[in-house]
Order: structure tokens, then C-alpha cells, then sequence
């Protein structure tokens, strides 16, 4: 088995897929004067497989959100995902719902940000991933993604917010 990975490493060169935010929707984001934040939002990732005769199979992903480096939802268990040689796959998990702790810098950073009307955020993706070329799989490896966001937000706005910036995201395997 370890052979055969090798050969698809060496042969086809597998290369890691590339990943976007491209949509978000904020159905509620409070902080309060307590060190809590209530959460629930839902954003549109793209995963594109740059491979022309490699997929990809990804195990055990997990999606969550944080701000200023503290995550402000729950990690969130996606299905398995198949994705064939040169195509373009898209999520949409819905995140948070529910109250998570968070320091009083983070709860009073998100108060100002959020008065402003542009919030920071950022999307994790972590799981695991093999690569496919014929009837050989390589054996997992950890991938990380991680998708800085802009999103507009203004007090009391709820669904489709507009993204003020979303650049690539970085993809560490």
C-alpha cells in the first residue's frame, strides 16, 4: 500500500484542491455583556479538484467558525465527500446555534465590529483526505483549510450578508 502511494505521488503528482467562500448568510451573531456569543450562520465553500486524473476522497471533515482566533461556533461534522477528477464541489454547512464562551476581548471586539458593520471571520475546515488515481488511494492525510471573511453586517441584519472580501483560501495538507 505504501508503494502504491508512492507511484501515484510520483506518477500523477496529485495537487491539493483549492477552496473559496463564495456566499454567507448570518441568521444570528450576538454578543452580549456576559462573556457569550449566540451563533448561527451559513456560508457557501467551493472546493475545486485541480487534478486531471486524480480524485479526492475526504474523511471526517469538520466545519466551524472563529473570530480573532477563538472559535465562536461548535465544530461541525460533514459528510463524507467524493469529488472526481476537475470538478467543482460546493458546501453549505449551517453553523453555530447555540451560546459558546468567549473572553470579554473577543465579545467586546465583536460589539465594535459589528457597530462598524464589517465583522472579520474566519472558516476551518479539518478533516482528512485521500487522493484516487485509478484503483490505487493514497493513505490520508490531514488537510486544514482556512478562509478569511468580510462579511457586511450590520445591527440586526439577518440572512444573505454581502462579502466584502474573501480572498482564497490557504489549504495546508
Amino acid at each position: 500500500a505504501g508503494a502504491s502511494a508512492v507511484a501515484v505521488c510520483l506518477i500523477y503528482r496529485p495537487r491539493k484542491p483549492r477552496f473559496a467562500v463564495e456566499g454567507a448568510a448570518i441568521y444570528q451573531l450576538n454578543a452580549t455583556s456576559q462573556p457569550i456569543i449566540s451563533t448561527s450562520m451559513q456560508f457557501t465553500i467551493v472546493t475545486r479538484n485541480p487534478n486531471r486524473r486524480v480524485s479526492i476522497f475526504y474523511d471526517k471533515l469538520q466545519a466551524s467558525v472563529s473570530y480573532r482566533n477563538q472559535q465562536i461556533t461548535p465544530a461541525m461534522d460533514l459528510p463524507p465527500l467524493y469529488q472526481e477528477a476537475k470538478s467543482t464541489v460546493a458546501l453549505t454547512p449551517l453553523l453555530g446555534s447555540g451560546t459558546v464562551p468567549a473572553s470579554a476581548e473577543v465579545v467586546n471586539g465583536l460589539m465594535m465590529d459589528e457597530a462598524s458593520g464589517v465583522v472579520a471571520l474566519r472558516v476551518v475546515l479539518l478533516g482528512k483526505l485521500r487522493w484516487k488515481a485509478g484503483a490505487i488511494k493514497t493513505v490520508k492525510y490531514g488537510v486544514y483549510v482556512k478562509c478569511d471573511v468580510w462579511v457586511d453586517l450590520k445591527k440586526g441584519a439577518v440572512g444573505p450578508v454581502p462579502l466584502l472580501g474573501a480572498p482564497p483560501c490557504k489549504v495546508d495538507i
